[in-house]
């Protein structure tokens, strides 16, 4: 490690997922390197300013998660070749929103290109379904079918890349981020549902133009992020 770990303040909710989460940040960005030893946990007491609970439960997540390796006597250390185990909703649940949304922005970008190129009769039905239960839902101001049926549109265009990585990675993102939406959609007075950009990206992939079809899915990705 380079110099003294430094982390942000906890919010007094979740503390042990803050835990995790800054500790893990360490370790994605090199601060905490393969083979370094994690401090006591009297420091990381200090450091946090939390129980020894909290941290005894957040160093058990990232053992169980393959990360972190507890030598008897000698302490916590990174792994030499850390890989992380633990299913991906669980990795997704514990990060900062933001940054899964814009780990979806990655993965949509692709999608709505390969979409494009590989759409067939039955995705774009299947699309033009969920766009106008989504129009619908606006008109009626029901939000629950609203935010249901947006993230269903956005599903459909995922299963049209023909990919079944993608379409799982698609699936596992959007169920983490669906308790999200919900809460963004209730709130019309300050969000944009963006209806013209999602019908111009449908028409993109009808006409098989992977570059609108990205330059659409950009604009409506880039107003969400925003918005959060």
């Amino acid at each position: 490690m380079n110099g003294k770990l430094t982390f942000k303040t906890l919010h007094p909710h979740k503390l042990v997922d803050d835990v995790v989460n800054q500790l893990q940040h360490k370790i994605s960005t090199g601060e905490i390197r393969p083979g370094d030893k994690i401090p006591p946990e009297p420091e990381l007491m200090e450091l946090f300013g939390v129980g020894r609970s909290t941290i005894r439960e957040a160093i058990r997540v990232l053992v169980h998660a393959g990360l972190l390796e507890k030598k008897q006597g000698y302490g916590t250390y990174l792994k030499a070749s850390p890989v992380i185990q633990e299913p991906l909703t669980h990795r997704l649940h514990r990060a900062e929103l933001i940054e899964v949304f814009e780990a979806r922005k990655m993965l949509e970008l692709e999608i709505s290109r390969l979409a494009a190129q590989r759409r067939d009769e039955d995705d774009l039905q299947n699309m033009r379904t969920h766009l106008e239960a989504r129009n619908f839902a606006l008109r009626q101001n029901d939000r629950e079918l609203y935010a249901k049926s947006d993230i269903e549109f956005h599903m459909a265009i995922a299963i049209a890349s023909k990919n079944g990585v993608i379409i799982d990675l698609f699936r596992t993102f959007s169920h983490v981020l669906s308790n999200a939406m919900n809460k963004l959609n209730q709130e019309y007075s300050s969000h944009d549902p963006q209806s013209y950009y999602h019908e111009q990206l449908y028409e993109a992939i009808k006409r098989q133009d992977s570059e609108l079809a990205l330059k659409w899915t950009l604009l409506i990705l880039e107003g969400t992020i925003a918005e959060l």
